[in-house]
């Protein structure tokens, strides 16, 4: 003991507990002593000066263990209940009042930057424009999922540059759609426009076969592109087509991709549209999706386990589907229109320019202001346009440079119309519309609403909202319960499922990977994106229906159309749009846990690890923390000779002190998940490739022991043991809306409202909606 010196008090001035530190010095100190404590902890580096991250988390670490029953382990002497509990207390009170102190001096939360998305989504709203904008942006880090942790944030010139380039595309694009004289566009193809105009021309367009357009399944690549629908500007577009299968195959029919792109090898990206079953009836499908200029539509059979055409030397001649009996689509027609209407171009006109008198010349086409007091007039817009872009009202003295700047720039006889614009341009690169404008303490109003427009939309409050926040009304629980509501209502639900999930259940790195086609070749583009729906409408009823928390883990039915089911092996499933199946009682689906997008991006393409599954459910599903290996302890490579299976290989981890206490967290889910393969599909055998040849490996044992003792001996075995107690899920869901929400990640200080936020909802079963909202009424959210 002579070695240990604790430092008593921190660097902020909270003062380490003697009792504490008497704990620490004599219920330790005989296992973690120097650099070869147990587990690679030396208490003696624990130090007190909780203004220092890496001691705060040390102290947190120790904090956790001794609560879990972790410390000291098993086969140690047991501690004095009382003297736990006293240690438990005044440590949690000691690293409460620390980071409370930090919180109520400068914020919980950092100055906060939007994201690309909110960027270009309140880009888009400010100015009534569909222009996506987020991809002209750099990549954002992404911490635990998320993008928006403002700790995490930084700004360099390459982003300020980058964000500069945004708004001009922005404003080019508003002015662009009100001065544009024709911005309609409607073209009705037949089948001979959609084909080939030579029927024996080599290209990869539709070839004409008894008066339709045919696509057969094939792997070449750009084939079912058609030229003649290159679009003659960016913007949104209807394409509405009939279809009917050729060669269908006896038991379902032939599912097709709808991409967009340039088609052509120098742009091999074709980004998604839509997909669809077409039958030997004709049916009409109908997709909205934004198209740049001159991109075109591609339309293919994208089913790999239908048999697919071979072409001579690689190129597409004519009628070769046809005698192969290969299953094909066949293109009836389209229509192609641009969804543009005088509404939407009235809306910008308002957007940006209020009730300014503005003429368009129709010679010149240029816009010029109609005003006896120019000066005025354009003042007056800047102050209206600023309140809107900073999401509350701003003063003359914070608008004073832009105003100024615009009253010389007129009385030196600049164009209005370009004083207007550069003044917008010039209050878009303003911290106050890049940054969220929050106070120390609790947040006003204006805050408050802009927080939750930006967590339940991405984007800026609307005037509802903004209503409210002028009137005061934001802090009535009543008000805000409404507004969760009313916000989560139309298009705006379905985008927070598709924004919260693609952080929270890592969605967004669904391409990262590609299954190997030699091992999985029933998966292709169609079963990936059904997948993606399939949790995104799964989420969005659990959220509708305030479902309770057990149903993120297990419940008797998903999301599904006929292509995704037949790759699940469910019967009975028909039709292309994604429905709600209720599942058999054998059925292994249903959960966040057995679908196959979690199940993919938890995987690298070709086998699956039980660790890194295991830390995956373990952090975004349980809430336990995994962390790193301790600083002092070198990476180790046990000894796995003579291991065949992965379970005998990851056992060799459990022989190893420093890596037992992980891997108790970590091994049962992941065990639990090895029923299911890399690309989602179930499995009782491991696959195994040999030669080029594919045959069943060792069979899967998915059984282990949860860290409390509870053994399970399935998949199935381990959801019930985890919805017996399901609290800790709740937990771990209202504290991942949290971190979304606030843009900070959960601190020890937070625990204590994490955990009213639970009790709150106990009585609706941790109901998925009543989280929410609970997150949303906290004083953690209300508070910067």
């Amino acid at each position: 003991m002579s070695g240990l010196t604790l430092i008593t008090v921190s660097a902020d001035g909270a003062e380490l507990p003697s009792s504490v530190d008497g704990f620490i010095k004599g219920k330790c100190i005989d296992c973690h002593d120097g650099v070869g404590g147990e587990g690679g902890f030396d208490v003696a580096m624990l130090g007190s000066d909780l203004s220092d991250r890496k001691t705060m988390d040390r102290w947190v670490r120790v904090f956790d263990r001794v609560e879990r029953n972790e410390m000291p382990p098993p086969d140690s002497d047991a501690l004095d209940r009382d003297d736990v509990k006293t240690f438990l207390d005044q440590t949690s009170d000691w690293l409460k009042s620390s980071q409370q102190q930090t919180f109520d001096q400068i914020g919980r939360v950092r100055s906060r930057r939007l994201t690309n998305h909110q960027t270009e989504r309140t880009l888009q709203d400010l100015f009534g424009i569909d222009v996506p904008l987020a991809n002209a942006m750099p990549q954002e880090p992404r911490t635990d999922g998320f993008t928006g942790l403002a700790d995490h944030q930084s700004i360099s010139h390459f982003q300020m540059e980058s964000h500069l380039q945004v708004v001009d595309a922005a404003l080019d694009a508003a002015f662009q759609r009100i001065t544009e004289t024709s911005q309609t566009y409607r073209r009705e193809f037949t089948a001979t426009d959609l084909a080939r105009r030579n029927a024996r021309q080599r290209c990869r367009d539709p070839e004409m076969i008894d008066g339709k357009a045919v696509v057969w399944s094939s792997g070449l690549v750009f084939y079912g592109r058609i030229t003649s629908t290159r679009v003659p500007a960016d913007g949104t577009y209807r394409i509405t087509f009939t279809t009917s299968a050729v060669n269908q195959p006896a038991d379902h029919g032939v599912w097709c991709s709808v991409r967009r792109g340039f088609c052509e090898s120098g742009a091999p990206q074709l980004p998604w549209i839509g997909s669809f079953e077409a039958t030997t009836q004709p049916s009409e499908h109908s997709y909205v999706a934004w198209i740049p200029k001159n991109n075109m539509v591609e339309i293919r059979p994208g089913d790999e386990t239908l048999a697919k055409a071979k072409f001579r030397g690689g190129q597409v001649g004519s009628g070769e589907g046809e005698p192969q009996h290969v299953p094909g689509v066949a293109l009836h027609s389209m229509v192609i229109e641009r969804i543009l209407s005088t509404e939407d171009i009235d809306r910008t006109h308002r957007y940006l320019f209020g009730d300014l008198n503005i003429v368009l010349d129709p010679k010149s086409n240029q816009l010029r202001l109609a005003s006896d007091d120019p000066g005025k007039d354009v003042a007056r817009q800047i102050k209206r346009f600023a309140s809107r872009a900073f999401r509350r009202p701003v003063s003359e003295d914070e608008l004073r440079p832009f105003l100024d700047w615009a009253s010389t720039s007129i009385r030196e006889d600049e164009d209005p119309i370009e004083t207007l614009r550069a003044s917008y341009r010039a209050l878009l690169c303003s911290p106050r519309f890049m940054y969220f404008v929050e106070p120390a303490g609790q947040l006003d109003d204006y805050a408050i609403a802009t927080r939750l427009s930006y967590m339940l939309c991405g984007s800026m409050p609307d005037w509802a909202l903004t209503q409210l926040a002028r009137d005061g009304k934001l802090r009535d629980p009543n008000v805000l319960d409404a507004e969760v509501d009313r916000l989560l209502g139309g298009f705006h639900g379905a985008n927070f499922v598709r924004d919260f999930s693609d952080q929270w259940l890592d969605m967004a790195d669904i391409d990262f990977t590609e299954p190997d086609p030699k091992l999985y070749h029933d998966f292709d583009i169609v079963v990936q994106n059904a997948m993606i729906e399939e949790t995104h409408q799964y989420l969005l009823h659990l959220l509708k229906n305030d479902a309770p928390a057990k149903s993120l883990i297990k419940s008797n039915f998903t999301y599904l159309n006929s292509r995704l089911a037949r790759y699940y092996d469910i019967d009975g499933v028909e039709g292309d749009e994604l429905r709600k199946v209720v599942l058999t009682p054998d059925s292994h689906r249903g959960g966040l846990l057995a679908q196959g997008a979690v199940l993919k991006v938890t995987a690298n393409g070709t086998n699956t690890s039980p660790v890194l599954r295991g830390v995956w459910v373990s952090e975004r599903i349980l809430g336990v923390t995994i962390p790193p290996p301790p600083e002092n302890v070198p990476a180790i490579e046990p000894d796995i000779r003579g291991a065949r299976t992965i379970r005998e290989q990851l056992q060799k981890h459990l022989s190893d002190d420093s890596c037992s206490a992980c891997h108790r967290h970590i091994d049962p889910p992941g065990y639990a998940l090895e029923n299911f393969d890399a690309a989602g599909r179930w499995r009782d055998q491991y696959l195994q490739v040999s030669k080029g040849k594919r045959s069943r490996g060792l069979p899967v044992d998915p059984s282990f022991v949860l860290a409390d003792g509870r053994a399970f001996g399935d998949f199935d075995e381990f959801r019930d043991l985890v919805c017996k107690d399901i609290r800790p899920v709740a937990r771990n869901f209202a504290s991942q809306l949290m971190v979304y929400g606030t843009g900070r990640a959960i601190e020890f200080a937070d625990r204590d409202d994490i955990e009213s936020i639970v009790d709150r909802t106990k009585v609706e079963n941790y109901g998925i909606r009543s989280l929410l909202k609970a997150v949303v009424a906290s004083p953690t959210f209300l508070s910067k």
